[in-house]
């Protein structure tokens, strides 16, 4: 059976103070093996992007303890932190997040070089895997000439190539119509069987949820399910 990628304990989020402060995590524990897909759902406001924040090592934590990879990530200082998450984390958004003045491969290059790879190999890696999500023919493509579905493939492989540990969805198919919100669904289980990638997705879309290997739900900062 495989192993444990994400393991929180007893996790609080809290912000400000006095009679400005706000509890968005409540408590949490959760453990997430290798290979799953695990889909994070609840209204708004009840902590899904918080929860990804802090357990992604984006945001440091009130207490309790966070395992990614087996590594404790807020034990580390900022810069060994993000190099650690240069090197084995993967991250897909809403928004796509590419920058417009690269082509789909300099986008997708872009986090190997900064963890170190070699120009040319970073280049065949790139292109390697934006034909694997099917475009080959769009490798030199501009974000403003792709639609959106596309950008968010090659957002996708940018979170892909380095081979990381886990990828982090958050609302992937949020800014997508409903042909290529299906399209983006499949291809993420896709990716989570083809290279037995753990991610986990927090979404709002019950299909997305759907082709999940199980869902947590979330309210007033606690998993409730």
């Amino acid at each position: 059976m495989a192993g444990p990628v994400v393991v929180g304990k007893d996790v609080w989020k809290v912000y400000g103070s006095g009679e400005t402060q706000v509890t968005a995590l409540r408590g949490i524990n959760v453990t997430i093996a290798e290979s799953e897909m695990v889909a994070v759902m609840g209204a708004s406001g009840c902590g899904k992007t918080t929860f990804l924040n802090c357990f992604s090592g984006l945001d440091d934590v009130t207490r309790g303890e966070i395992l990614l990879d087996g590594q404790d990530l807020h034990q580390m200082d900022d810069r060994a932190k993000s190099e650690y998450r240069a090197r084995r984390v993967g991250f897909v958004f809403q928004a796509y997040n590419l920058l417009p003045v690269l082509t789909a491969t300099e986008n997708v290059e872009m986090p190997l070089l900064i963890s170190g790879v070699a120009g040319r190999e970073a280049r065949e890696r790139s292109r390697a895997m934006l034909t694997d999500l099917g475009l080959g023919e769009r490798l030199d493509r501009k974000p403003a000439e792709l639609s959106g579905g596309q950008q968010q493939r090659v957002s996708l492989a940018r979170a892909l190539v380095g081979h990381p540990a886990i990828v982090w969805a958050d609302e992937p198919t949020g800014n997508l119509d409903e042909e290529d919100s299906h399209a983006v669904t499949q291809l993420l289980r896709q990716l989570n069987q083809r290279y037995h990638q753990t991610i986990v997705v927090v979404t709002h879309d019950p299909n997305v949820a759907a082709s999940c290997d199980r869902t947590v739900r979330m309210r007033d900062g606690q998993f409730v399910s």
